[in-house]
């Protein structure tokens, strides 16, 4: 049985159409299935790097390698560097398509990781500056873009150690060599922007860097905090993200409320892209999560945008409330993979 029967009509195609270069090239890659070699995918690649959004976000990039500001590249959003690279990663660019890229990728190591493994959001270079979010998404998206650096592994050993607080002192420990800090203060995601509280759009960065680090280099301490991490999410139904910090009105809206590109904030498509990505497609306790995203197509099997960055990023990426092939593709990825 074809994953497609999943879909009300045929959106893979939509997704192909030459208008959306980026677009089509990711369809091609992650839905299509053709090999990293394949003539069309090296064209589609080569094209969705020359014109569109990875274009306008390159051209603004320093020669230097960063975005409007030189430094950690936190501020300011969401157009400084930490941004630009998130969103270059969500695009589908590549190192071995503009050494530009790669350039960024570069000042971004040299100037917002620590040697603790630590990415940190704080001008001082402080290891202080780290959080969740910052840290699975950074993480995840040089992996993405094929920037595998070395010092990457410092950077996932302290994200699951931070998970499972496996040898790391509580932050109240200042002399400690390995501690917790302010922003990121305990173990399962705890977070002070949080109330100190596990935070679920943190740890979803956090599942989805994961999920692109790869299995043959995955340590013991790795394997437990994914695990740890999937009974987290799995606490609740994902389908409910009825996780800690949630207001007395209930979880927030915003998790109902697929979008793109997707910052700190999250969606429950994004749950399930992080565990999918890891293995648990097929897991019984993701059944409610998967039947919210089939049925919120459209009857041409389309996404809409609801939830959006205008005017606040380099570029806009479709107007609200209508069918966006962006987050479209994002749907499919996961329907296909569980198929």
């Amino acid at each position: 049985m074809s994953w497609q029967n999943q879909l009300r009509g045929d959106s893979v195609s939509w997704l192909l159409e030459p208008d959306t270069p980026g677009v089509r090239y990711l369809a091609l890659r992650d839905l299509v299935g053709l090999p990293v070699e394949d003539v069309e995918l090296k064209t589609a690649r080569r094209l969705a790097h020359k014109e569109g959004p990875i274009a306008e976000i390159l051209f603004n990039m320093d020669n230097l390698g960063y975005w409007v500001k030189a430094g950690p590249g936190y501020n300011p959003k969401y157009r400084s560097t930490v941004w630009s690279i998130i969103l270059l990663a969500q695009l589908g660019a590549s190192i071995r398509e503009d050494t530009r890229i790669k350039q960024a990728c570069e000042y971004l190591i040299q100037h917002a990781l620590t040697e603790g493994g630590q990415f940190t959001a704080i001008s001082s270079g402080a290891p202080s500056g780290t959080i969740d979010c910052l840290q699975g998404n950074l993480c995840g998206s040089l992996m993405d873009l094929g920037y595998d650096h070395p010092r990457l592994d410092s950077a996932y050993e302290w994200m699951a150690r931070t998970v499972t607080g496996d040898g790391i002192a509580p932050r109240e420990e200042k002399d400690a060599q390995v501690r917790y800090f302010s922003y990121k203060c305990g173990p399962t995601f705890a977070c002070g922007a949080n109330n100190k509280l596990p935070c679920a759009w943190g740890g979803c960065k956090v599942m989805m860097a994961f999920s692109k680090f790869p299995a043959n280099r995955q340590t013991r301490l790795i394997k437990k905090a994914i695990k740890q991490g999937a009974e987290f999410f799995f606490s609740v139904d994902p389908a409910d993200a009825d996780y800690p910090g949630s207001s007395a009105g209930g979880p927030s809206g915003n998790w109902w409320k697929f979008g793109f590109p997707v910052f700190y904030v999250s969606d429950i498509l994004q749950i399930a892209e992080g565990l999918v990505g890891l293995g648990y497609g097929k897991d019984r306790r993701l059944v409610n999560t998967l039947k919210i995203i089939r049925e919120k197509q459209d009857e041409n099997g389309r996404w809409l945008m609801e939830y959006d960055y205008k005017g606040k990023t380099w570029l806009d990426f479709g107007m609200k409330k209508i069918p966006n092939k962006w987050v479209t593709l994002r749907a499919l990825r996961v329907l296909k993979a569980v198929a």
